[in-house]
């Protein structure tokens, strides 16, 4: 019985944690804060993870784990082109982006501001493993001689780089549907996708 209350809970903190993110935009999460929203102590919070940080770090976990397992489908998919697999790529993250839009602020590093500095190389190697797979992609187009305005490495990065722009405008908007990270990426994908 213990062991199914231990993980319950830690998962009732991160949820608490992702919410608190997402409706106090800008604001600074503290332990005491997240205690009363989960109606633990503080105490009890720390039973579970021994620091904030550790509960940053589950929250990207939960982050890395959704992304890049939807990427292995998109990746193993045969009926998939290559412009096609990129684009679905990047979807993924702009979509888990607007459908989390508490995770945007630890994706921008916004909520990690003055957080322990593994935070912050623990998000730059997540998005240099995205950009290291869009390029993955983009090398298999070009050994099946597909012509690229750009050669893979300058092409993932900025493909990325708009993606994480899209990501910002959100967390800036206070998550303004408007600025929803997938809004008219049909229109910006058409010239995208000259890219690859």
């Amino acid at each position: 019985m213990t062991k199914q209350k231990k993980p319950q809970r830690r998962e009732e903190i991160l949820q608490a944690l992702a919410m608190m993110l997402e409706q106090e935009p800008g604001a600074r999460i503290t332990t005491a804060r997240l205690a009363q929203a989960v109606g633990v102590s503080e105490a009890a919070l720390y039973r579970h993870f021994p620091s904030k940080a550790r509960m940053f770090e589950g929250l990207m976990d939960f982050v890395e784990e959704t992304i890049f397992s939807r990427f292995n489908q998109i990746r193993a998919e045969e009926n998939l082109g290559h412009k096609d697999k990129v684009e679905q790529m990047l979807l993924v993250v702009l979509t888990f982006a607007e459908r989390n839009p508490g995770m945007c602020r630890l994706l921008t590093g916004d909520v990690l501001a003055g957080e322990h500095p593994r935070l912050h190389e623990q998000m730059n190697q997540m998005f240099g493993r995205i950009q290291v797979q869009i390029k993955q992609v983009m090398q298999e187009a070009q050994l099946a001689k597909h012509h690229a305005e750009l050669p893979p490495t300058p092409a993932a990065n900025l493909l990325l780089a708009v993606v994480e722009g899209r990501i910002q405008q959100f967390v800036r908007s206070r998550f303004q549907r408007d600025n929803a990270p997938s809004k008219m990426w049909n229109e910006q994908w058409q010239k995208l996708s000259l890219l690859i």
